[in-house]
């Protein structure tokens, strides 16, 4: 039976773990000070697809109400399985998740949106079949009563989408799609939203576009917490950032901080960074 999770993450080989990403006691003491008055915060999260075999070993974060926060790391970091251990998808073994001070650990992904989390996947994300406009009533299920409302707030941040409510989905363009999906996620008006690898896939003109809808999202009032592959162009745009590697938090500052730091080029962000 293979360990490996459906997104290629792959487990830790504890024999290759190093003291470089091991959490200090002032990584730990910093994360207490800053997750104090969060929004959300995950805190010594443990998870995997197998029991027995962690694909996260401890990870740290919080988002405040208002921000932006982008994770990055190599593939196999647990980029995913950590937006997945959030919204209830796979099982944590230890540590916990709260959301405004109360314990989500392990509830179910139709509780946690109802109490305001929302999540968009990195593939199979809208219903093709389906027109637009039945797309985003699908993310109203569990309240009905709010389409007209959510409506007029999605397709006011993205106006495509109410000029061709009545279009299928499946002949949508893949940065269309992710309107859809970022849209539908949005209609139960959610306080934080989990957006895993949103570029992915995409031509580089409809990446910034995903980038920017993204932000735009952000300033309308709803935290943020994306996991990207496109590492720079996540850091130019978050207010803070995690790297995570083997599992664990590598590094963690401002977006800013994290682009001009001279070992997160070297290890995470590569050469075009660095000569950028």
């Amino acid at each position: 039976m293979s360990t490996q999770d459906p997104d290629g993450e792959q487990p830790t080989d504890q024999a290759a773990a190093t003291a470089t990403h091991e959490v200090s006691r002032d990584d730990r003491q910093a994360h207490e000070a800053g997750a104090k008055d969060s929004l959300l915060r995950a805190d010594n999260v443990v998870a995997g697809y197998v029991p027995g075999v962690n694909i996260l070993n401890g990870c740290d974060l919080y988002v405040n109400d208002g921000e932006l926060v982008g994770i990055i790391g190599p593939n196999g970091a647990g980029k995913s399985t950590l937006l997945k251990a959030i919204f209830g998808l796979i099982k944590v073994s230890s540590g916990t998740i709260t959301l405004r001070g109360e314990n989500i650990t392990g509830l179910k992904a139709n509780r946690l949106v109802a109490q305001g989390v929302g999540f968009v996947p990195q593939t199979n994300n809208v219903f093709p079949s389906l027109t637009i406009e039945e797309n985003l009533q699908m993310g109203v299920y569990q309240a009905p009563k709010k389409f007209k409302q959510s409506f007029e707030f999605v397709t006011g941040l993205f106006p495509a989408l109410g000029d061709r409510r009545a279009q299928r989905a499946g002949s949508l363009s893949g940065g269309e799609r992710q309107m859809v999906a970022m849209g539908r996620a949005l209609m139960m008006e959610p306080s934080v939203l989990l957006l895993d690898e949103p570029s992915a896939g995409l031509s580089p003109a409809l990446q910034d576009e995903v980038f920017v809808r993204t932000r735009q999202i952000n300033r309308a009032g709803v935290s943020v917490i994306m996991v990207e592959q496109n590492a720079r162009r996540c850091l130019q745009i978050c207010d803070r950032g995690y790297v995570l590697d083997q599992g664990r938090n590598a590094y963690t500052d401002t977006g800013q901080s994290l682009m001009t730091d001279p070992k997160v080029i070297e290890l995470y962000l590569g050469t075009l960074a660095k000569a950028q």
